[in-house]
């Protein structure tokens, strides 16, 4: 296929399998039965982060151990090098990532990070153990860190408010950021109305064309996290806003291989993930609050919105794309302050009916 000819998602899907191919070449070469028979189970990003992850665990084992690693370029291990590695040195590989320092660049990892990279290194092992190919498991041996209760940062209303003002303003921002207010505005009002109306991810925003878009039903395509399509609905005003926009973008002349790419960047391309947060974090950084915000963020506020107003965890499960309800349960359905407010002041010792019983005259007394 000519790649001028691919979508946006077959674009990205390429170049991360080039991308996935480099980085193998830092491994050992045993790796790549690994990653092959890892093609219909995990995505390419998430095979990227597993390359990442190996390549810094047989860094250290190269480094930090014995003559029996040092001695030999990782590229050349054998797969019977795994079953060498002990359990301890798995756990002091943990304990060596909380700190360490590489091409003169310091690296940290707190509990997410790690457990994270373990979760790597026990799907590595577990992958060449149930094939038969080394004897022992010591990865299976080691436990997951404990992940204590992160908390979820979400925009409150007014907050929400003060942002969608912000951008169709643009009081707060710098003279350098004005110059190109005028021409983006309508795009970034756009782009943050989706976000915050219908908890889509950066990605999945980043990737929207103009086709996918159906305005009269409300509702546009995306391409969820692992490639699988899906139809999102829509209110009035995230309406509204693309029928703004897309009446603008009908003015825009965009590159090559970019036509029907719905959010452009200056240079008239599709934009790019980090472009989009970078412009999310110019408006937000501009809001009264000490929150950091990210696009991840405006889906938490979407989420969280969407389940005050219908208490409805599998509905919200739906919108987030989340395969799994009990990961929506986790983020969304927890006991807010308004709730414990709201509860408490609907409590009653006694109906008020009765209590007016109770206390009403009566008339047949003398």
């Amino acid at each position: 296929m000519d790649s001028n000819k691919m979508n946006y998602h077959e674009t990205i899907k390429a170049n991360n399998i080039i991308k996935l191919r480099e980085l193998q070449k830092k491994l050992p070469q045993f790796s790549r039965e690994y990653f092959i028979g890892k093609n219909d189970v995990i995505s390419s990003r998430t095979k990227i982060a597993y390359a990442y992850d190996l390549i810094v665990f047989f860094e250290y084992i190269h480094d930090n151990t014995d003559e029996r690693f040092s001695n030999c370029p990782i590229t050349q291990y054998k797969v019977e090098i795994l079953d060498e590695i002990t359990r301890n040195d798995i756990l002091y590989y943990l304990e060596y990532l909380s700190y360490y320092e590489k091409d003169g660049k310091v690296y940290q990892n707190d509990e997410r990070g790690k457990a994270r990279k373990l979760a790597s290194l026990k799907s590595f092992y577990q992958y060449y153990f149930v094939n038969e190919l080394i004897k022992t498991n010591p990865a299976a041996k080691v436990p997951m860190p404990k992940l204590h209760e992160k908390e979820i940062i979400r925009l409150d209303i007014n907050e929400v408010v003060d942002l969608l003002d912000l951008v169709e303003n643009g009081a707060k921002l710098t003279k350098g950021e004005q110059r190109f207010f005028d021409r983006n505005s309508t795009r970034d009002f756009t782009i943050l109305t989706v976000m915050l109306g219908t908890g889509i991810r950066v990605s999945e925003c980043v990737g929207l064309n103009i086709s996918d878009i159906d305005l009269n039903d409300f509702r546009f395509k995306v391409k969820r996290k692992g490639g699988k399509e899906g139809i999102i609905y829509f209110g009035d005003e995230v309406c509204d806003a693309l029928a703004n926009y897309l009446e603008l973008r009908k003015t825009i002349i965009p590159m090559e291989g970019h036509e029907d790419a719905l959010f452009l960047s200056m240079q008239n391309r599709r934009m790019s993930v980090r472009a989009m947060e970078n412009m999310v974090s110019k408006y937000t950084s501009k809001l009264s609050t000490l929150k950091h915000i990210t696009p991840h963020k405006l889906r938490s506020t979407f989420g969280t919105n969407l389940y005050r107003e219908t208490n409805d965890i599998y509905l919200v499960a739906d919108f987030l794309g989340h395969k799994d309800v009990n990961t929506t349960r986790k983020h969304y359905a927890s006991i807010s302050d308004d709730t414990r407010r709201k509860a408490i002041m609907n409590f009653k010792l006694r109906e008020d009916e009765d209590l007016n019983a109770n206390t009403k005259p009566d008339n047949n007394q003398e």
